[in-house]
């Protein structure tokens, strides 16, 4: 029984827990979610669990944590009480069988009593005719019900088929690519019950969609040859079928399938490389659909005023890691500076430059330092390589750098004569650092820029970085004063020879 109310939108994420929840299985909960909130509608998780040869054990959980990670709530499911919930597909084995004795009741299903390698048999003969050779010739169709009924009382195996109808042709209007059409002679006979006892997704998915009110289907592309059999249990039933949308595939650029290296990857993994949930589901959101204007940064309550079936396209969506990339990094950059240190001190736990818990110290550092590297950085898991010379004495030297800039008679003198300035002051910041700088760059008659790259590498190991004078006034005097000393002693030549080396 449908529970939809009238002209309420209601939609499902329904995912088979057979394996981690990727880009792909991600953008199509996403595109439900914000349908379902752009009309004030509900979003219902649905675990379609009937596939018990594969099931993954932890698939379940992980699939609920990405979707929380995510921010996409649901409204019904699984583990939400509720007029469906809480509810999972194997739950309702009973249920989908008294549906297929209505159909075997009404003649639009029969029972299949053919043995595996009569099947084989069957597919050898279709392909030997270069036909598709998952097909189904009918055998059991034919059967006398006296024949039926023996061989059920034996307790032979047996599964129950869809009679499809043998001819004619069955039709849509897919909200996204218009209308489809296909020919029931291109349909074979789909097993609705397996051997087993469970439905297959062909009847099941049907079955739920019905009773849970469902009233639009939302599912990826390779669902389409699907729909009209779909279709056809729901007139089998006289049941009205919901609106169907058939999102597009996602490649990779070029049009090649989605490697595990990009977006086939699992959605936690996302997580795991410091992308925040806002920026990828923003990101998501752009796979297929566009908001126009060029636009392509949203909030998540632009995304559900703007979001309309209608404007996701029916050609493939490329999947543009280096998009994916900017894209994070501006949510970054929109992040407070307590905002940052929270999310990233956990990749500075993990590359072991803080202490687990980290200190009162090690987070007023991060406090201090995460906003210097806050502009270069594009996922939270590079917060360790930008900062590590913040938090690691000494730091690691570039030999590149070394050679460049410290490698030189003329360094020692650079060098001696700024620590010698810095040593003097009173009061340690970016201001008095710089001013330090530049007039020891005054006084050696060289530009400002021979002191201060040096003078970088000297403190940081690299050429690249955040500003010098911020970065010295997060180190603190004591700390910069060592690093020079450090620098001399090792890299820098003395009386013409060098001393230590890169």
């Amino acid at each position: 029984m449908s529970i939809a109310l009238p002209g309420s939108v209601r939609v499902r994420f329904a995912p088979s827990p057979t394996g981690y929840p990727h880009a792909g299985g991600a953008r199509t909960a996403l595109f439900n979610w914000l349908f379902a909130r752009h009309h004030g509608g509900r979003f219902l998780l649905r675990i379609e669990d009937t596939d018990r040869e594969r099931l993954v054990p932890d698939a379940e959980a992980y699939l609920m944590e990405a979707l929380r990670w995510l921010g996409l709530e649901w409204d019904e499911g699984p583990d939400i009480g509720g007029p469906a919930g809480p509810y999972c597909q194997s739950e309702r084995l009973e249920r989908y069988h008294q549906r297929a004795r209505e159909l075997i009741a009404r003649g639009r299903a029969y029972p299949c009593f053919c043995s595996r390698e009569r099947l084989e048999q069957v597919r050898a003969a279709r392909r030997a005719a270069n036909l598709h050779p998952y097909g189904y010739d009918r055998h059991c169709r034919g059967l006398s019900e006296a024949e039926r009924q023996e061989r059920l009382a034996r307790g032979e195996p047996h599964v129950i088929r869809f009679a499809i109808p043998l001819d004619g042709e069955t039709s849509w209007d897919d909200a996204i690519r218009g209308r489809i059409t296909y020919n029931h002679r291109e349909l074979d006979d789909h097993v609705l019950i397996k051997s087993d006892g469970f439905p297959t997704y062909q009847f099941a998915s049907v079955v739920d969609d019905h009773e849970m009110g469902i009233t639009h289907v939302l599912r990826g592309e390779e669902w389409i040859p699907s729909t009209p059999r779909h279709l056809l249990e729901y007139q089998a039933f006289g049941w009205e079928p919901p609106r169907f949308a058939h999102l597009p595939v996602i490649t990779e650029p070029g049009g090649k399938k989605l490697s595990k290296r990009l977006g086939a990857r699992s959605i936690l993994e996302y997580r795991e490389q410091g992308y925040l949930p806002d920026a990828l589901v923003n990101f998501l959101a752009l796979l297929g659909w566009s908001p126009g204007g060029n636009r392509e940064i949203l909030s998540r309550e632009e995304m559900i005023a703007l979001f309309r079936i209608e404007d996701v396209v029916s050609h493939p969506a490329t999947y543009d890691a280096d998009k994916l990339d900017w894209i994070s990094g501006i949510y970054l950059r929109k992040l407070t500076p307590s905002e940052l240190v929270e999310r990233a001190l956990p990749f500075l736990e993990r590359a072991g430059l803080v202490g687990s818990p980290p200190s009162a110290a090690e987070r007023d550092l991060a406090a201090r330092a995460l906003p210097l590297v806050q502009d270069r950085m594009r996922r939270l898991a590079e917060a360790p390589e930008l900062a590590e010379f913040f938090f690691r004495d000494p730091p690691e030297y570039d030999p590149a750098a070394v050679r460049k800039w410290l490698d030189r008679i003329e360094a020692r003198a650079i060098l001696t004569r700024l620590r010698d300035g810095l040593q003097g002051l009173d009061v340690w910041d970016a201001t008095t650092t710089e001013s330090v700088v530049r007039r020891t760059a005054e006084e050696l008659g060289v530009p400002a820029a021979e002191v201060i790259h040096p003078t970088r590498v000297a403190t940081t190991g690299r050429t690249i970085g955040p500003g010098l004078f911020e970065t010295l006034a997060v180190l603190g005097k004591e700390r910069t004063l060592a690093r020079i000393d450090l620098a001399l002693a090792r890299f820098v030549p003395g009386k013409g020879t060098m001393v230590g080396g890169a």
